[in-house]
């Protein structure tokens, strides 16, 4: 049947990676869609068999160094699906709008006339390093959090925050430029003593933590054949120890 309305586009954080901890909105809109467009990470790959026979999957999810639909030609997908008629969910892991690209996706539909909304989800910047025991703020220790992309370069915002010690540093995407940021803060005077924290495959049964120090991040996750996704805590909060071990994966109490 030929489609003569105009659909729309639905952005959808499906949080760290567990079909659980998606939000009921997200799971309802994927699975009313005709059309989803899907990141690598988020719970797609868990919930792709439950999905209608007649729904239409885009897989745009980008690997480190390889990133074979660029974000110009993702923002005409959906542009062009929803101008078709359909319903498009725009499936992103974490939060849409936390390092996601959402806000250009938006921009491009409404560019395009087509009626967009977004759904959040919950952040890996906090999520991850909470199912490792690490709150990004705690009382007494850290006060306020400032969330980086790895692939950039350090801001003087973010090195003002990597030398404050009331403040949690959160990076994403910075595995392969850990070496690089850890370099930078160091020529920039900032402590290479402040706590670190990689927490690997976050809420999955692969998830280990790794601590370590600034100056010494770099070749322990090398050492440890760190790979992503992972989510980079630095300040006193990565310290070991600041939480029971009883409280480090919340999960626990679910089971």
């Amino acid at each position: 049947m030929r489609r003569t309305r105009v659909g729309r586009v639905d952005l959808v954080g499906g949080g760290p990676g567990p079909a659980d901890l998606m939000t009921v909105r997200a799971y309802r809109l994927l699975m009313a869609a005709d059309v989803v467009v899907a990141d690598r990470l988020g719970p797609f790959a868990e919930l792709r068999n439950e999905l209608p026979s007649h729904v239409e999957v885009i897989d745009v999810g980008k690997r480190p160094g390889h990133h074979p639909v660029p974000q110009h030609e993702i923002d005409a997908l959906l542009v062009e699906r929803a101008l078709a008629g359909h319903r498009v969910v725009r499936l992103k892991g974490g939060d849409p709008f936390v390092l996601g690209r959402g806000g250009e996706e938006v921009l491009a539909c409404e560019a395009a006339g087509v009626p967009v909304s977004v759904t959040p989800g919950v952040s890996s910047a906090i999520s991850v390093p909470q199912a490792a025991g690490i709150p990004v703020t705690h009382r007494g220790v850290a006060s306020a959090v400032h969330i980086i992309n790895g692939h950039g370069d350090l801001t003087p915002s973010a090195l003002a925050s990597l030398s404050d010690p009331t403040v949690t540093t959160v990076v994403l995407m910075g595995v392969a430029s850990l070496p690089r940021l850890a370099a930078s803060a160091a020529s920039h005077g900032v402590s290479g003593d402040i706590p670190v924290a990689i927490v690997e495959n976050g809420h999955t049964e692969r998830q280990r933590t790794i601590r370590s120090t600034l100056a010494t991040a770099a070749q322990d996750a090398a050492a440890a054949q760190v790979v992503n996704p992972s989510v980079i805590v630095i300040g006193e909060v990565a310290r070991a120890g600041l939480l029971l071990p009883t409280r480090a994966m919340i999960a626990e109490s679910a089971t």
